[in-house]
């Protein structure tokens, strides 16, 4: 009867093994790992470049749309800002309503009460002055130094949640907003291209984005009031563009004849609106994203380092001059806003 072959036996036959192996000890051999743990390596591999993918959208959407506003109401000559602005509420309406009600990527929910609706309304009039200052701003003053006011958010939010709710935070708290503030001081004493009326309306598009985020705290608080952010924007858009229409009417003149005329000497420019509403959806579409996938406080990370990377790339395709002390007191209050967020989370988590 032939003695089963093992595995020492077969190695003790081949000369190379045995060389490897003159103690006799064992090879170790990894064992091939189970289907489910490669299934989740996989799930896992995907999650991060879904994830990296999703970040990376938020920031070419975010810097593309600064980008494509400057360029329309700058560079290519269409100085109409509120009608642009009430385009992108339009776009925000349909492409928001493809998503939810066709996509499904959240679910539908409906406004329960006329109080709600009125609430709705109130919020989607800040938001509307806050985008048409914003993008009015564009015309006249650099996205570099736009950006460097726009960091100064957290100062307004804090003293808008003051005055509107008593709310306090720590000392912490209030001591990281003097670096934001200096910062703007600084930067705007060195902006080569100060421009007061762009300064002024840039700051009031600021507070406006403050404003709104504490009164959405306020009075979207309850349980049956609560919207998704996705379905508030549904809701928001359109009654932004109907604020939006006689304001474009009244103040920019027969813009729709314009537009029409511009369109058909120049159809480049359609290419360009569209291209720029769309873009300025993925803005809101792509912050919902990047929330459900990491968290809020990395969307507030992000958005930090956002108006760096957007001041420089501006830089670089519009050449516009910048100084030292500009390019300092913006890092200032980058850096300030940093802190800011920081002592923020200390002091929740304090509170808890």
């Amino acid at each position: 009867m032939v003695e089963a072959q093992t595995w020492k036996t077969r190695r003790m036959s081949n000369p190379r093994l045995l060389s490897l192996d003159t103690n006799d000890q064992l090879l170790d051999i990894p064992a091939t790992p189970p289907s489910d743990q490669r299934n989740n390596n996989i799930i896992g591999s995907n999650s991060f470049l879904t994830t990296s993918f999703i970040i990376a959208s938020w920031y070419f959407s975010n810097i593309g749309v600064l980008l494509l506003n400057k360029y329309l109401l700058s560079f290519y000559g269409y100085r109409f800002p509120i009608f642009l602005t009430m385009l992108h509420m339009l776009s925000c309406a349909a492409y928001s309503y493809a998503s939810i009600n066709l996509l499904q990527i959240v679910p539908f929910q409906q406004i329960h009460s006329k109080k709600q609706f009125l609430k709705i309304l109130a919020l989607s009039a800040i938001f509307c002055f806050s985008v048409v200052c914003g993008n009015t701003s564009l015309r006249y003053l650099p996205i570099s130094f736009n950006q460097a006011i726009g960091a100064t958010t957290p100062f307004f939010t804090a003293i808008f949640a003051f005055l509107i709710t008593c709310k306090k935070e720590t000392a912490e708290v209030y001591l990281a907003l003097l670096p934001v503030v200096l910062g703007i001081v600084i930067s705007t004493n060195s902006e080569p291209m100060f421009h007061l009326f762009g300064f002024l309306i840039c700051v009031g598009s600021t507070a406006g984005r403050a404003l709104k985020s504490v009164v959405q705290g306020i009075i979207l608080t309850s349980d049956s009031e609560k919207l998704h952010s996705m379905n508030l924007l549904l809701y928001m858009a359109p009654l932004a563009a109907m604020i939006l229409l006689p304001f474009s009417l009244y103040i920019e003149g027969n813009v729709f004849v314009i537009t029409l005329e511009k369109a058909r000497s120049d159809p480049f420019i359609v290419f360009l609106l569209v291209g720029n509403a769309t873009v300025a959806y993925l803005v809101n579409l792509t912050n919902f994203l990047v929330t459900k996938h990491t968290s809020a406080l990395t969307l507030q990370v992000l958005g930090n380092a956002k108006a760096a990377v957007a001041a420089v790339v501006s830089v670089l395709i519009f050449r516009n001059p910048v100084t030292v002390m500009g390019m300092a007191g913006f890092g200032i209050t980058v850096m300030g806003v940093v802190f800011y967020s920081e002592a923020k989370k200390r002091s929740k988590g304090a509170s808890h």
